[in-house]
């Protein structure tokens, strides 16, 4: 059965940078279009940025220069690099393959 764990999730400055990764286990990443979404609390799940199997990116425009979405050579491992980092980044990501969400982990940004 296929789970997505995410890591990377930390306590940063504004201006700093983190990287998130997601790792499938139990089987490869097998979705022609691997997501990251935030949640902030008492909000719904918002999409972050999207990568296809053709390496075609997507970003939303609150993170669009500032965030890269990469698939690692592994082929079961998704990233997504956080760079200048705002405290509106305080939210938990969740890594999505179309049918399977992680459980998430939480960046917090400090001001």
């Amino acid at each position: 059965q296929l789970q997505l764990v995410e890591s990377g999730g930390d306590l940063v400055q504004t201006g700093g940078s983190l990287r998130l990764s997601c790792v499938s286990t139990g089987a490869v990443f097998s979705s022609n279009l691997l997501s990251w979404y935030h949640q902030a609390p008492g909000k719904q799940r918002e999409l972050v940025a999207r990568i296809s199997l053709l390496n075609v990116t997507n970003y939303a425009e609150s993170v669009r220069g500032r965030f890269t979405i990469s698939n690692g050579s592994s082929k079961n491992t998704l990233f997504l690099q956080m760079n200048n980092l705002k405290p509106d980044d305080t939210v938990v990501y969740y890594c999505y393959n179309g049918v399977v969400w992680g459980h998430g982990t939480r960046v917090t940004v400090s001001s």
